[in-house]
């Protein structure tokens, strides 16, 4: 059967997830009388709740006589490191553009990496019937893109076509009628090449993993060469060039929405492989008397870490199912079974470990993922990964670009040119602007919200790793302090009230609170202790005009990215599965003043010694 092996790749929020529904639905993998809901391939909790697609899928379908493997690929940077590896299993690539953004850092990056693999690309601008759509205008665009990131003549020579994919239509040409998805069916039979089918001793990759509690890691990747085939002796290429026979115990091909168990797999298909214990990203499966390795596949190294520790607040084991170090450090060593741009390191205190991943949002959806499951922990504020490079201390540095309206175009550039961002470019889209940076990884700490808050709600921030740069220099930290417990118990209305003016509160009248647990934000520099426990003294007494009108505000909340990104060095985010609280790391007040004497005296000596 002949085979076609397709990537589609995008920013975040051009929909691929939702092509990828058309396709489905248009290909008839669901029957008539069965309902389909909307993004299915976005079966995880959370990537329903983002919209944003976190895992990389594999589906296939069946077009005239041909099996088409197609691949659902993340488009948040912070997930990229995905859309590298998968991209090693295909052939060609659709290139989703939306009609009004156009290209976005996230575009250059995944289209940079597939013209360097040599894909064929079939470029769809999507999102047509959007009502600012400017699709002549985008297609040049996407052309200016292309020969900036050198691609060649045959790559230039990309077919451009026109899409809904929310109401499932393609087109060649702007005046064709808008009927299915067909002609991008038919674009891909058209454009993106078969494989290579190269006779010989079996040579199979693997580009990406996948786990079961029940079988453990399954590798999934593509056969280069021969057929594989479960009868025969294999053995296993790791990265570092070791050699291991294996047995594999069961060979899986894509077929549909699932998997379906095969005995042999032809050169140029997809497969998961089962029954190789330890195998990983790169690992090359070859013929037991020609052993072959192939190339290896890089690994995105991490540019943040946090230290994931238990949760020693008062509140210990409340809201929590697993509440021990041991539990946290299974859970911990599982997901990077799964998850390779994970790093675990044990902390010499024995119940804290150093968790490094590749921005934020990666590691924040981990978090989300254990509290979900009943784990309880405390979490530290976001590190940046420095190198030392040619003798250097060097930091990552981020291109961020920001769509804002021009009304408020100078204020984000103040902004980020106070977090060490450079402006490199600066594009006009009616009435709104397209503004583009480089900017070290720790500036965007807590620029987000920033950003959003300077713009009224109207900036969209995205970002993406670039390169590394020696360290540019210290950024403003928060400004503001925060107001602490001093005691424990349930917050007081009359409490609450009468500090209103002292800052603004992260928590409701009614709260559970205890001694250390940050409340609010002070107005000033400093934190301030506050005592939100305190009742009105009741007396006999009674007079007009005695008793205040109490008129508390909302109190603010934060996501869970935005609590990681709001506390200092000294502070805690504690995750239940119930709670998000802000905490200090130290409780009572004596022993934060006694921290701070001794950094103090630790902070003279140094300066004394130089």
């Amino acid at each position: 059967m002949e085979i076609r092996n397709i990537a589609i790749i995008a920013h975040v929020d051009h929909g691929k997830t939702t092509m990828v529904d058309q396709i489905m639905r248009q290909s008839k993998l669901f029957r008539d009388n069965e309902e389909m809901v909307d993004c299915f391939l976005d079966s995880n909790d959370l990537e329903r709740e983002r919209g944003i697609t976190i895992l990389s899928k594999n589906i296939s379908v069946q077009y005239k006589n041909v099996k088409i493997n197609v691949i659902d690929t993340p488009g948040h940077s912070d997930f990229g490191g995905q859309v590298e590896r998968v991209l090693k299993l295909a052939d060609g690539v659709l290139l989703l553009v939306d009609s009004a953004e156009g290209p976005m850092p996230q575009t250059r990056f995944v289209l940079d990496k597939a013209l360097r693999l040599g894909l064929r690309p079939v470029v769809v601008i999507n999102k047509i019937d959007k009502p600012d759509a400017r699709p002549d205008a985008v297609q040049n665009k996407v052309f200016d893109l292309f020969c900036e990131l050198n691609a060649s003549d045959e790559q230039l020579d990309f077919p451009t076509l026109y899409a809904s994919g929310r109401d499932g239509w393609a087109i060649r040409n702007l005046d064709d009628p808008r009927e299915s998805i067909t002609p991008l069916l038919d674009a891909i039979l058209e454009y993106v090449p078969a494989p290579k089918v190269a006779e010989g001793p079996v040579i199979a990759q693997v580009a990406t993993l996948d786990y079961s509690n029940f079988v453990g890691r399954i590798g999934i990747g593509r056969v280069y060469r021969g057929d594989l085939n479960l009868k025969r002796p294999m053995v296993i290429i790791k990265r570092d060039g070791k050699t291991e026979n294996v047995a594999i115990k069961q060979l899986f091909t894509f077929e549909g929405l699932g998997r379906k168990e095969v005995e042999s797999v032809q050169c140029g298909d997809l497969c998961a492989i089962v029954g190789v214990t330890d195998i990983d990203i790169s690992d090359t499966i070859c013929d037991f008397e020609h052993p072959e390795p192939m190339p290896a596949i890089a690994i995105d190294e991490p540019t943040i870490s946090m230290t994931f520790r238990i949760n020693d607040s008062p509140f210990f084991g409340k809201e929590g199912k697993y509440v021990g170090s041991r539990q946290l450090r299974e859970r911990l060593y599982k997901e990077i079974e799964r998850d390779v741009a994970l790093r675990v390191e044990d902390l010499p205190s024995g119940d804290a470990f150093k968790v490094s991943g590749r921005g934020v949002l990666h590691l924040s959806i981990l978090i989300e993922t254990m509290r979900r499951e009943g784990y309880e922990l405390a979490v530290a504020k976001p590190q940046v990964i420095c190198k030392e490079i040619d003798g250097v201390k060097q930091e990552p540095i981020e291109r961020l670009s920001i769509d804002v309206p021009n009304d408020y175009a100078g204020k984000i550039i103040e902004l980020v040119g106070l977090r060490r961002g450079e402006l490199i470019q600066m594009e006009s889209r009616g009435s709104r602007q397209l503004v583009e940076f480089f900017i070290p990884t720790r500036g965007l700490i807590g620029l987000r919200s920033r950003a959003l808050t300077a713009s009224c709600g109207e900036a969209i921030v995205s970002s993406i790793y670039d390169h590394y740069e020696p360290i540019k220099g210290t950024i403003p930290a928060r400004q503001n302090g925060v107001m602490v417990s001093m005691a424990g118990g349930k917050a007081i209305p009359f409490a609450v009230d009468g500090l209103q003016q002292r800052g603004e509160f992260f928590i409701e009248p009614g709260v559970d609170c205890y001694e250390g647990m940050i409340v609010g934000e002070h107005c000033k520099e400093g934190d301030l202790v506050v005592n939100v426990q305190r009742a009105k003294q009741l007396t006999n007494l009674r007079a007009a005009g005695s008793d205040r009108n109490m008129k508390i505000a909302p109190a603010r909340k934060m996501s869970l990215e935005q609590a990681l990104e709001y506390i200092n060095d000294d502070e805690l985010v504690e995750v239940t599965p119930k709670s998000i609280r802000l905490r200090k790391l130290y409780l009572t007040e004596l022993e934060r003043r006694r921290r701070h004497v001794r950094e103090m005296a630790e902070a003279a000596e140094k300066d004394d010694a130089q």
